[in-house]
């Protein structure tokens, strides 16, 4: 039940989110990587993680080296992405050294919190 609730609310944050700013093509396209990861690492399942590491870094970077659009904050966003630039590198860093799944899940977890931070914190 607690899963669901979670699941609801990323939905609608995100929803208001993408409604407010529909315009930033290099979110949607990270976003449509991290929840098909970071969903399943939630569950235990860190197959989709390990298989789409390099997709999640390289579309970071791409988010990361786009435009900010009007309506964020330029220089917190600028941070934030770097943040998460370095999060996702570090999720490839423990898929590369075969880290537990639990260390994993753990920096998926906060490679989403700092998705969230840039959805939500970043906004003017």
């Amino acid at each position: 039940m607690k899963q669901v609730l979670l699941i609801l609310t990323v939905l609608s944050i995100a929803n208001f989110a993408w409604s407010q700013k529909s315009d930033w093509k290099e979110m949607h396209d990270f976003h449509a990587v991290m929840s098909k990861t970071f969903h399943p690492a939630e569950s235990g399942n860190l197959q989709p993680t390990k298989d789409s590491v390099d997709v999640l870094i390289a579309k970071a970077k791409s988010w990361q080296a786009s435009p900010i659009p009007k309506g964020y904050k330029k220089v917190e966003t600028t941070q934030t992405l770097t943040e998460l630039v370095k999060q996702c590198e570090a999720v490839k860093a423990a898929v590369s050294s075969k880290a537990s799944d639990e260390k994993l899940k753990a920096l998926m977890t906060e490679a989403h919190d700092v998705f969230h931070k840039l959805t939500e914190k970043c906004r003017e």
